[in-house]
């Protein structure tokens, strides 16, 4: 096998994971409930904000800095640097995304959260997407690929299993310490932005880039960077797969903590119920790579992805009132969305060497770069369209909720989700690239840079 990496090596590049999947985590499950619930803004506003700051800023930053680290020369390499000056104001911004003051309205709440999640989302790009651009850099092989990402994953969703089971359980522990529930939510902000620091540095400066495998940087130019990436015939059907799956994913996250405090009447099991599904995305990481084995990456994203889907959809026939069947859906939901996790992301790779067959260039950055703004993009399109629903369907907080305002909770948590999941199956089935196909594409680039040299 070529390229092989250490057990050690792949722990420590997945560590930084943690820290990112937890901020990443607390935002999408409880971003917009702290907006709604604790800073007192209205959902559609906050929803809207949200999504101006991806079609704006967002577009940008996510391929430009991509773009950068490509062309970039230094001691730490290409990706590193970045990763090093990112790190402590990612932290610092974390703690201040969750500390807007109560009661803004209109204008002042619209900018008030437009700039506090621009200036997280700025410094998760500049740290993110070296960091997921490492991955092609580290290794070639297809199935150590996949390999790499599950440890990774791992870390991911250990961090995302924090996010989602330690945001309130921390908040209510600092508001019994005195705090009042605005200073408790900062506070919980603070300790994840401490975490963030810690893990990224660590892998920064433990992760050696390895030249031989990053090539030259590329000397393309930026605008004919980004359109020759739209060429990639698999790229662009794995990024639709990707758009409609996260999306998915995004909806039904961000109407959890709604679906089982209202619709189950559950609001002190919206943790544990979390923490069911993250948990059982974990502990399915590692099966879900075995099976990528026996079968191609793309079929294998396919077969979870449908997993969860039926889960999914099974709960909104859940009737009015506790029920101990949602940690059943939660678990049989996280046994498909391990998907998720590990294969989108140990596909990606495998494009960057169909463009190195186009273009002559390693261009990772590039489409890591593009890869995030879609993810950042259709996570805050996903709390949009939640924030919108909640607010067409008439919810109001921390109030006994309507029927109507009920149903849109039911819909819009299952079947929205899964309708659209089942839309993605197709391009997954028949994606291009397979095992016998990317082996074949890496031997014609290394003899291609045998004649060459």
């Amino acid at each position: 096998m070529e390229h092989k990496l250490t057990l050690a090596s792949k722990f420590r590049y997945g560590l930084a994971d943690l820290g990112f999947a937890l901020i990443t985590s607390a935002m999408q499950f409880f971003l917009l409930f702290y907006y709604t619930d604790v800073a007192g803004i209205n959902p559609a506003l906050a929803g809207l904000a949200l999504l101006v700051g991806k079609l704006t800023w967002d577009a940008v930053n996510d391929p430009l800095f991509g773009y950068w680290s490509d062309r970039t020369r230094s001691r730490f390499g290409r990706r590193r640097i970045y990763m090093l000056i990112g790190a402590v104001p990612l932290g610092i911004a974390a703690c201040i995304m969750f500390s807007l003051p109560k009661g803004l309205t209109g204008a002042a709440a619209f900018f008030a959260v437009l700039l506090s999640f621009w200036l997280v989302d700025t410094f998760h790009t500049m740290t993110t997407v070296p960091y997921y651009a490492l991955t092609p850099e580290m290794t070639r092989d297809y199935g150590e690929r996949a390999s790499l990402t599950s440890i990774r994953m791992v870390f991911s969703v250990f961090g995302y299993i924090l996010g989602a089971a330690l945001t309130t359980i921390l908040a209510g522990i600092f508001q019994g310490a005195g705090l009042n529930l605005q200073q408790a939510w900062s506070v919980t902000g603070a300790v994840f932005g401490m975490i963030v620091i810690i893990t990224t540095l660590v892998t920064t400066l433990s992760v050696k880039e390895n030249p031989a495998l990053a090539g030259e940087p590329s000397s393309m130019p930026p605008a004919r960077a980004f359109l020759t990436s739209f060429k990639n015939k698999p790229f662009v059907i794995l990024m639709v797969a990707f758009i409609l799956s996260s999306f998915s994913f995004t909806v039904l996250t961000a109407l959890v903590p709604y679906f089982i405090q209202y619709q189950l009447d559950m609001k002190d099991q919206v943790s544990f119920v979390l923490l069911v599904m993250l948990v059982t995305i974990g502990a399915f990481l590692i099966p879900a790579k075995l099976i990528s084995d026996k079968i191609n990456k793309g079929p294998a994203y396919a077969l979870g992805l449908a997993i969860a889907s039926l889960a999914v959809i099974t709960s909104f026939f859940l009737p009015r009132g506790a029920t101990p069947l949602i940690y059943v859906i939660a678990a049989l939901a996280g046994m498909g969305f391990s998907a998720q996790w590990v294969f989108p992301w140990s596909m990606l790779p495998d494009v960057v060497e169909y463009d190195e067959k186009m273009t002559g260039e390693r261009r990772e950055g590039v489409y890591y770069g593009l890869w995030a703004f879609l993810s950042k993009f259709t996570g805050a399109l996903g709390v949009a369209v939640s924030g919108w629903a909640l607010n067409l369907f008439g919810y109001v907080p921390n109030v006994e909720q309507t029927t109507r305002a009920l149903f849109g909770i039911r819909l819009f948590f299952a079947i929205v989700p899964a309708v659209v999941i089942l839309i993605s199956l197709p391009f997954l089935i028949w994606y291009p690239i397979t095992r016998q196909k990317h082996a074949a594409l890496v031997q014609e680039l290394k003899l291609r840079k045998e004649a060459e040299a």
